[in-house]
């Protein structure tokens, strides 16, 4: 299995099984393995103007979601997630589809599954 079809299949174990925390939490969520593989709950892609989870996560250049000066905090601290296993919490301001701009807060937490770190984020609402 090829490192993509690999990670495609990772995501699909991952949904399901984050399934009650997509479906229940009251926070926008999303999980990121990398660009390509990302999944998110419907509050999420309501708040950010999409039309699915699905249509978001087409989306290869999620860091566009992002306001322009915002996005090296956002990426460090997933490195930080990623690479260090660090959880953080960050301000920035989200971009919606129409170019609305939102701030919020996003916690990001750092977790393993089969070998693999992905990021679980939660966002909030200013």
């Amino acid at each position: 299995m090829g490192h993509n079809q690999h990670h495609e299949h990772l995501l699909k174990e991952l949904v399901e099984q984050l399934a009650p925390v997509f479906s229940q939490s009251p926070q926008a969520v999303y999980l990121y393995l990398d660009d390509m593989h990302k999944a998110c709950n419907k509050r999420f892609s309501d708040m950010l103007g999409y039309a699915s989870p699905q249509e978001w996560a087409q989306n290869e250049f999620p860091i566009s979601d992002i306001l322009e000066e915002d996005q090296n905090k956002v990426v460090n601290a997933y490195g930080a997630a990623s690479r260090d296993l660090k959880a953080s919490s960050v301000q920035a301001t989200c971009v919606t589809k129409d170019g609305k701009k939102l701030p919020v807060s996003i916690i990001m937490v750092p977790q393993t599954y089969r070998g693999e770190v992905f990021v679980l984020h939660f966002i909030s609402e200013k």
